[in-house]
């Protein structure tokens, strides 16, 4: 299979229960990171990697995703006669991304189950599917080389990174081997949020997939795996050592930058971070953190 990738799928139904009460009201994807929703921030990744055909995968109260990605003419208006065309632009970026279309997963049964709900809409051709919880930095390719990869192996691909072995056991895990001549590697094995002294390796999973479309027919058949939900890992795992088309999981060891938005802290670093390398707020919260950080050191 050759065709090209130009389907991106996001899971975006689960409740954010690890920012509650900030989520009571508002669906996790929308809390803003600086001055966009972090759910922007992965779209923009999928276009920019080639891909204007979305399809978020949402739940209940979720509703202001799909607003947020439409037209809202009395603002628009409003900042129009106001002559605020750099507001004006920002406002209007979102609807004019993609092609954007939303699915009711209704029973939540995990990662899995939401990808499977997508199979009506991506049809037999490769995808990507894209987590929220994971901001990977526009000035570092990730997606790009994933769908190179997914065409030169006509598998599915994974991506990797590494962390810290006492860290393992909050990802899935990959036990790889390498390819002579290439900088993807070869999945072999891959183990949901091992122990820590049973995980193949140190390399974990992280939000971002290129799949073949075979994967539809392992998750149509994977029963309840950790956690009592249907773990995407458990369908990679069986087409890991499968044969025919479709078969092979790969992986990319991504070594740039990465915001990891899903838990308090890490949230706030990214936000921080990502505020800190901009033109109009760097140099102010820059002085600031320093003067900060020397009254907390005094």
């Amino acid at each position: 299979m050759t065709s090209r990738v130009n389907k991106a799928v996001i899971p975006a139904a689960g409740l954010g229960t690890r920012f509650l009460p900030a989520t009571k009201a508002m669906p996790k994807e929308m809390l803003p990171v600086v001055d966009k929703p972090a759910i922007q921030y992965v779209v923009e990744e999928a276009v920019n990697a080639g891909m204007t055909d979305i399809l978020m995968i949402t739940g209940r109260n979720k509703r202001s995703l799909e607003d947020h990605f439409d037209r809202v003419p009395f603002i628009e208006q409003t900042l129009e006669a106001k002559g605020d065309h750099e507001k004006l632009a920002a406002v209007r970026r979102p609807s004019e991304l993609g092609d954007i279309h939303y699915l009711r997963q209704g029973d939540p049964k995990g990662l899995g189950h939401a990808v499977l709900r997508a199979k009506l809409h991506v049809g037999n051709e490769p995808f990507a599917v894209l987590l929220g919880d994971d901001l990977i930095d526009e000035r570092d390719v990730l997606l790009k080389t994933m769908i190179e990869v997914q065409e030169k192996t006509g598998g599915s691909v994974i991506a990797l990174i590494e962390v810290d072995p006492d860290q393992i056991s909050a990802y899935g895990c990959a036990d790889i081997s390498a390819i002579d001549g290439e900088e993807y590697v070869r999945v072999s094995e891959l183990v949901e949020k091992p122990a820590i002294d049973e995980a193949p390796s140190n390399l974990a999973v992280i939000g971002r997939y290129v799949l073949h479309p075979r994967v539809f027919d392992v998750l149509e058949t994977t029963g309840p795996g950790r956690g009592g939900e249907i773990q995407l890992t458990d369908a990679l795992q069986t087409l890991a050592s499968a044969e025919g088309e479709g078969s092979g999981v790969y992986g990319v060891v991504f070594r740039g930058r990465r915001y990891d938005t899903g838990d308090k802290l890490s949230y706030i670093k990214a936000v921080v971070t990502l505020a800190s390398e901009r033109e109009d707020l760097g140099p102010d919260l820059q002085s600031w953190l320093k003067n900060f950080t020397n009254n907390l050191n005094g």
